[in-house]
């Protein structure tokens, strides 16, 4: 699913118009970027959770050279999934 069938999907639960629930869907994606980016962490109970995680400095290699090299220490957005999101894909 994309974010178009997304945005119709949400218009027909909803029972709002397309535009508006692609103003809410854009809303809520801006949402959760900026604080996540902030360093935030963002909860929607049932679903998961967003948070910014730190990855540390780790060995690498070039892929053509075969050359080691450091991967340098970086922020990372990541998902966990809440219980009811998980026992509903996974039951």
């Amino acid at each position: 699913m994309n974010k178009a069938e997304l945005v119709n999907a949400v218009a027909d639960k909803a029972g709002v118009t397309k535009k508006q629930a692609d103003e809410i869907v854009s809303a809520t994606i801006d949402t959760i970027v900026d604080t996540v980016s902030q360093g935030d962490k963002v909860t929607l109970v049932g679903f998961g959770s967003f948070e910014p995680r730190d990855r540390k400095a780790r060995e690498g290699r070039n892929p053509k050279t075969g050359k080691a090299l450091t991967i340098p220490a970086t922020t990372v957005p990541a998902f966990s999934a809440g219980k009811v999101f998980k026992d509903a894909v996974a039951p």
